[in-house]
């Protein structure tokens, strides 16, 4: 410390050229990294590199550099304004002050919005620096980057988005908060993502202990960034190695601080090659702590696209194979499996255990990317000797340069989620209430408030009306002598049948059971449940509203209708009462001697009307019989009605809403999983979604 600060003390006391500061900054770069062992800056008390300065030119004083630790990001920023030594450096033409920042700090901000500093440079040291370090600032690095422009999804996955969202919304009163987190959290991870950059790819590389995931993270950036040993766990935490602007926002995502993110400072070519790229090396998802492993599986959760380092040894690992790459099948596409350390196995052996990987992999469901299709990139290399190095960065650069990883991820989460959610929208059976049922459910409601009976009792009301109005008096007079002569505790009731037993209550409730359970039948637990449920609340107080309206229309107002032909039924009842009268009148004239006695007549009177009466009483039964029967088959039906609308008023109606609901839902998954285009709705859209995913 005290030869850089005596060092800088002199420094800001004469001029130097351009060439000579970024000389004094690689020497000064050359003591922080051998001093920390580590190519990259990340110390507290390391200079800025010199792609952090800005210089005027060739005979410009240079200020001397402050101490100001930057706490953030771990690097002191170097400042210089030619007299006072403040450590402020302004251009030459327009005087502006620019400082460099920390990886910490917060976003630099120019005119145009927030910019991301860049952070530590990370450079191979050796004896010659290469002639790009001998360059100023000036020609490397002249204007300040633009803020990247946000993801933007296609058409079809933002119909997918727009749906799943629809259908959580739709789901929430149906379905508890467990089952829809993790829809939920794909849509807030899909969200969060599109407001990030689109023109920058987050790959992360994951391995098991020792596996050379960080020898390999090492090998793609070009110099030492990640720790490498025999000390196990090396990797502790996430580390970002970023190839261009502008990414401070995505990393800031996975929550990796400042001093944690490096920019390796390479050829223009190489730099060209993965020009978009966010590379993390995290930590070793088999450690033995537990927050290792808790970092991995949060960082796994967030990236676009995972690099698998696996190495002959290990690659058939069961922790591997069934805590990752089996349930990340879907991800195929945005995989990559990287059989590393091959320079290990002796001759053929190498491919054999390549073969033997992807033969795992096929029985893990991960698609293989060959002849063309898409799915996971396999290869085999050695981190150490940089063999399959060069292809594994051909293949991350074309795969950066496509630009599609992240949509390619966020629709293969959506494809997952929608996995996980099908058992409780999908269903392999027709769902409903046939018209059979409720038909049912109604002669189940009618037989409970006795409609039935009702246009029986109507019936026979009906026609001991007519008896009344045709029968002879003398028939009247001896049924009602007989009425009052029976005594009322002699009256025994006809015995009903057993299925009649039951109580008006419970032949309700077991009709209300019937028609929830032909309605949940076949729909998938939470909406089978929701339909008894909305079938059990409209039971309440079933009964008694049936009651009253059975009480309102079991029968008609006024008095029954009579047919045309009752006047002269009666008119000739009458007649031959009269006739009887006559003939019996004459007769007794006769006996008692007032009339001229002559049998003939009187008796042909009485016999007529003997016999008339009881012949027009009962052809007026025969008559009868249709109007009586129709009068009570009318008051049958409307009391059915009357009871069909009380419980579809009450229960069948909500039950149909309940269904319908489920619809709604189901099209909105054959939507998520892309069976029904946007759109479609409707009779034609449920049937689609019937056929496709039910």
């Amino acid at each position: 410390m005290g030869e850089n600060a005596t060092s800088r003390d002199n420094a800001a006391s004469r001029e130097i050229t351009p060439s000579q500061a970024v000389a004094s900054d690689d020497e000064h770069t050359d003591r922080a990294e051998g001093a920390d062992g580590v190519n990259g800056l990340n110390g507290a008390d390391r200079a800025a590199p010199s792609g952090a300065r800005s210089l005027e030119g060739a005979g410009e004083a240079a200020g001397a550099a402050t101490g100001d630790d930057r706490a953030g990001g771990g690097v002191r920023t170097a400042r210089s304004d030619g007299t006072s030594g403040q450590g402020a450096s302004r251009d030459a033409s327009s005087g502006a002050e620019s400082p460099a920042r920390g990886e910490g700090d917060d976003p630099a901000r120019s005119e145009d919005g927030p910019v991301w500093d860049d952070g530590l440079i990370a450079r191979r040291v050796t004896e010659a620096a290469p002639a790009r370090y001998q360059t100023p600032l000036a020609e490397t690095r002249t204007a300040v980057p633009a803020v990247p422009a946000p993801l933007a999804y296609d058409g079809p996955l933002r119909s997918r988005l727009d749906a799943l969202r629809e259908l959580v919304g739709l789901s929430r009163a149906r379905l508890d908060s467990g089952t829809l987190a993790e829809a939920g959290r794909v849509l807030d991870e899909a969200a969060a993502r599109r407001r990030l950059s689109g023109e920058h790819t987050v790959v992360a590389i994951a391995g098991a202990t020792g596996s050379g995931k960080s020898q390999l993270f090492n090998a793609l950036a070009g110099v030492a960034i990640s720790e490498t040993g025999v000390r196990r766990p090396t990797t502790s935490a996430p580390i970002a190695c970023t190839w261009s602007d502008g990414a401070a926002t995505l990393i800031d995502r996975l929550g990796i601080p400042g001093r944690l993110r490096r920019r390796p400072l390479q050829s223009a070519e190489a730099e060209a090659q993965l020009r978009g790229l966010v590379l993390i090396d995290l930590p070793d998802h088999d450690s033995a702590a537990v927050q290792h492993r808790e970092q991995v599986d949060r960082v796994l959760r967030l990236v676009d696209a995972v690099i698998w380092v696996v190495d002959p040894e290990k690659y058939a690992d069961a922790v591997l194979h069934e805590r990752y790459l089996r349930p990340l099948a879907g991800h195929a596409e945005v995989t990559f499996v990287v059989l590393n350390q091959v320079d290990r196995l002796p001759g053929e052996a190498a491919d054999q255990v390549l073969d033997d990987l992807r033969r795992l992999l096929d029985e893990d469901g991960v698609a293989l990317g060959e002849y063309g299709e898409p799915g996971a990139t396999v290869l085999s290399l050695s981190a150490l000797t940089g063999t399959g190095v060069p292809e594994l960065r051909e293949c991350l650069g074309q795969f950066v340069a496509d630009r599609g990883a992240a949509a390619r991820r966020i629709s293969a989460d959506l494809d997952a989620a929608a996995a996980r959610l099908r058992p409780i929208y999908a269903t392999g059976r027709r769902v409903g209430l046939s018209e059979e049922a409720r038909d049912e459910f109604a002669d189940r409601l009618a037989d409970a408030v006795g409609a039935v009976a009702t246009g029986e009792a109507a019936e026979r009301s009906w026609r001991r009306n007519a008896n009344r109005a045709c029968g002879t008096p003398w028939l009247r007079l001896w049924r009602w002598y007989l009425e009052r002569r029976e005594p009322p505790t002699g009256r025994l009731p006809v015995r009903a049948p057993a299925d009649e037993e039951a109580t008006a209550r419970q032949r309700v409730e077991q009709a209300v059971r019937t028609v929830a359970e032909r309605a949940a039948y076949g729909l998938p637990a939470p909406w089978a449940q929701a339909v008894r449920e909305a079938a059990v609340r409209g039971a309440q107080g079933l009964p008694e509203a049936l009651d009253d309206m059975a009480a309102r229309a079991t029968a008609p107002a006024g008095r029954p209708p009579r047919p045309g032909w009752w006047p002269v039924a009666v008119l000739a009842q009458a007649a031959m009462t009269i006739v009887q009268v006559i003939g019996g009148l004459w007769l007794v004239g006769q006996i008692i001697g007032v009339m001229a006695p002559n049998l003939g007549v009187p008796v042909l009177l009485m016999v007529s009307g003997i016999v008339g009466g009881p012949a027009v009483e009962w052809a007026s039964r025969m008559a009868a019989r249709g109007p009586a029967r129709r009068y009570g088959l009318e008051a049958e039906r409307r009391l059915r009605e009357a009871a069909a609308a009380c419980g579809r008023a009450r229960v069948l109606d909500p039950v149909a809403a309940e269904l319908l609901r489920y619809r709604e839902v189901r099209e909105q998954y054959g939507r998520v999983v892309g069976t029904v285009p946007a759109g479609t709705a409707g009779t034609a859209g449920t049937a689609t979604v019937g056929a496709a995913v039910g």
